[in-house]
């Protein structure tokens, strides 16, 4: 079973059938919608700030959520993949965003619908990542705009894939 914590008095809360593997790690002031998952060594701490994650969101292994004590929540849309060892820091991820592996997003960051953070990017702090762009490198700058083909094959594709990959596990 999952390690879940209640910290300060605040006690995560699930939405219906998330797959939390049994060795992720939720703390604190998380809630989080319907048919998500957090994946084996994912940590989603809301220690320090909340964290609030919406509906067929993926947290896929190795990733880390976390806050900046009392300046920099995180929110997280809908209909978001948030690849392996990823880190999601203080920011706001929009609607049908795909967060690419090792991916880093600093604090304050916009992260608007409809993108890809590609793989190995640093979002750097107070970036904002306008609807339909794919950002790469480090620093991210924007490399292209989003295509139909892309939003289906990839954002979509791998959301849809990680609601199935948790059905074969049990659900809470």
């Amino acid at each position: 079973m999952a390690l879940i914590k209640t910290i300060k008095g605040k006690s995560p809360k699930f939405g219906k059938h998330c797959f939390l593997a049994e060795n992720a790690t939720i703390i604190g002031d998380v809630e989080m919608g319907d048919n998500c998952s957090v994946w084996f060594n994912g940590v989603v701490r809301g220690d320090v700030h909340s964290i609030r994650i919406g509906h067929n969101v993926n947290i896929q292994d190795g990733a880390v959520i976390h806050g900046t004590y009392k300046t920099a929540a995180v929110f997280i849309g809908n209909n978001v993949s948030i690849a392996h060892n990823a880190i999601i820091h203080g920011c706001i991820i929009h609607d049908n965003v795909l967060i690419g592996m090792g991916a880093i997003i600093m604090d304050h960051a916009v992260i608007e619908s409809n993108s890809i953070i590609a793989a190995g990017a640093v979002v750097s702090k107070n970036t904002i990542v306008k609807p339909g762009s794919v950002f790469a490198g480090v620093p991210a700058k924007k490399i292209k705009t989003i295509d139909k083909k892309l939003i289906e094959g990839e954002i979509e594709r791998i959301a849809k894939s990680y609601s199935m990959y948790a059905s074969w596990y049990n659900t809470n």
